[in-house]
């Protein structure tokens, strides 16, 4: 009976009477983050989405799709307008679903090309495995990888239960706002912009780096990441990421190619002794292993099984291009978001991931094996002989190129639709006027990058700080969080009639949270616990590496030669 009586309570209408059914807006009337929209209406609409979704056929990857004069409307890219309901014509829901319809094209092997293009960063690996040894190395490689998987997963799991064609979640912070509410959505929106602006600024300076040593040191080094900044402001001028995905493809086997060409180098040819100095494992963990004796000779190559050493500040730095190498699952929703079937994509991202994590530790170890100590951050720029130099800094630029423009890509929008459209009111990106003014912030975005480019050539510890500060966040400490909103509101959802828009929800507030948070079973429960647990201890290593990362640039500025806006290419200082 007195469950009975708890279900009474729970199923009963939050406001005394339904609304007139003409007083009710439909989605296509709705603003773009409105908060009025329930819990359950997002879920109604989503599941019915879902089984309009399951019927269709997945699109496959074709070649001549991507090349054909035939072009699908580009539609729904900024969202919904803010005043629609006020629009001189109004939109129905069928012509706002359809638009919605129209949006998504992608196809799980576009989405695995671009996941590996995204996520796929092997160069940073045989360092990070080079400062915790071979075991603790790979395992730590293999447990960011299952983990990674598992934040993966969660946010398809939120997508599918959230996002419709009446209410389309484009991005990581819709589904903030679906779980959590309007602070959380904007939390996750910084986060994630200033993430992706790190993010090219990192890319910028690595291939500032790659071209100065390309040319031998003769371009004054300033110049190398402006080369790779005027390079990117036209890549990025690509604003879909189905346009992006035949790029993708093209980035990933360059990847591939790269990757074979500096092993068979490293195999046949000694280390890089000269840059040992500037972002070695020797630099990280022990600075006497890397210097040459009286006579310059070099100490022999060292590896070691277990960790090499009781610095903490080392180690935790080479765990942090762990935490880098698969950061990006900032970016899944927007790759959902374009699929003609969201269903399909956990078998692009497992498959993905399987592909990256083999990569990672084949890789990894076998670059630490011929290296040891002198093991370089990024891996290529280790090797010592001049040609294969050069060839593996001519296929990662490309492949950079490709990166840095979807990291540019995705950033901007993000910038774009939840800053300057939602608070300043700035055209729809997909209108003429959008289209312009998304065109003139493009170099201003890169720019900034090159900025911080410029002034930060400390590249080792710079993704220390990019990955303590936001990418560990953003793949680790967040999904599970959204996981948990998204299940309580799940448990104690109530009804939602579409006809008239009315939302029935006994427990509101606080009660709600903690009801939901109990509630589902004990297995339910559970990972609600484990979730609590996860994000935690995601929080705390974010605490633990911003500690190591900046104790990290506190030693390596005390180094004169490291000087921001400088000729002098900061991998000449040791020739």
């Amino acid at each position: 009976m007195a469950e009975k009586a708890d279900n009474e309570q729970y199923n009963e209408p939050s406001q005394p009477s339904p609304p007139a059914q003409d007083s009710y807006y439909s989605p296509s009337q709705r603003q773009i983050h409105d908060s009025s929209v329930t819990f359950e209406e997002y879920h109604f609409y989503a599941q019915r989405t879902r089984e309009e979704q399951r019927l269709h056929e997945s699109p496959q990857w074709q070649w001549r799709t991507v090349f054909s004069s035939k072009k699908t409307t580009d539609t729904s890219e900024g969202g919904r307008d803010h005043n629609r309901a006020s629009d001189s014509r109004v939109v129905t829901d069928e012509e706002w679903a359809n638009a919605s319809r129209a949006f998504r094209t992608a196809s799980w092997g576009a989405v695995f090309f671009l996941i590996t293009t995204d996520v796929l960063g092997p160069f940073a690996v045989p360092y990070a495995i080079g400062t915790l040894g071979y075991g603790p190395g790979v395992g730590i490689f293999t447990a960011f990888g299952i983990v990674s998987c598992y934040s993966g997963y969660l946010i398809w799991r939120i997508f599918m239960g959230v996002d419709s064609h009446e209410f389309p979640a484009r991005n990581y912070g819709d589904l903030a706002f679906r779980a959590w509410g309007k602070t959380a959505r904007h939390v996750v929106n910084v986060l994630q912009a200033i993430g992706l602006l790190l993010l090219l600024g990192q890319v910028t300076i690595l291939f500032g780096q790659n071209i100065s040593e390309m040319s031998k040191y003769r371009i004054c080094y300033i110049v190398c990441p402006l080369i790779f900044v005027v390079a990117g402001f036209f890549l990025t001028q690509i604003r879909t990421l189905r346009s992006l995905g035949w790029v993708a493809n093209f980035g990933f086997w360059i990847n591939i190619l790269a990757i074979f060409i500096s092993m068979g180098a490293t195999a046949h040819n000694p280390p890089n002794f000269a840059i040992a100095t500037l972002g070695s494992v020797g630099s990280a963990i022990d600075p006497t292993s890397i210097k040459p004796d009286a006579n310059g000779n070099y100490s022999p190559v060292v590896t070691w099984a277990g960790l090499p050493t009781s610095n903490l500040i080392g180690s935790i730095n080479g765990l942090l291009s762990g935490v880098l190498a698969y950061a990006g699952l900032q970016l899944f929703v927007e790759f959902m978001a374009e699929m003609r079937r969201p269903h399909d994509f956990l078998k692009g991202m497992f498959l993905a991931q399987a592909v990256i994590y083999t990569v990672y530790v084949v890789y990894g170890t076998f670059m630490y094996y011929y290296q040891g100590q002198y093991t370089f951050n990024p891996a290529y720029l280790g090797v010592s002989d001049y040609g294969w130099q050069t060839a593996g800094n001519t296929l990662t630029l490309l492949s950079g190129l490709i990166a840095a423009a979807l990291y540019g890509n995705i950033g901007i929008k993000v910038f774009y639709n939840n800053v300057l459209v939602d608070i300043f009111k700035a055209p729809l990106i997909s209108s003429k006027g959008g289209k312009i003014f998304y065109a003139a912030i493009v170099p201003v975005w890169w720019s900034i990058a090159f900025v911080i480019a410029a002034a930060i050539p400390a590249y080792v510890y710079f993704v220390s700080i990019i990955s303590a500060s936001c990418l560990l966040n953003l793949s680790y400490t967040i999904p599970p969080w959204l996981a948990l909103g998204f299940d309580i509101r799940k448990e104690t959802m109530g009804t939602f009639q579409p006809t008239v828009g009315r939302t029935s929800r006994g427990l509101t507030g606080v009660s709600r949270y903690i009801r939901g948070f109990f509630s589902g079973g004990i297995v339910r429960v559970s990972l609600n616990i484990w979730h609590v647990l996860y994000f935690m201890a995601s929080l705390a290593l974010s605490g633990l590496g911003l500690y190591a990362s900046i104790e990290g640039f506190i030693e390596v500025f005390k180094m004169p030669q490291v000087n921001s806006f400088t000729c002098q290419s900061p991998l000449n200082l040791g020739t």
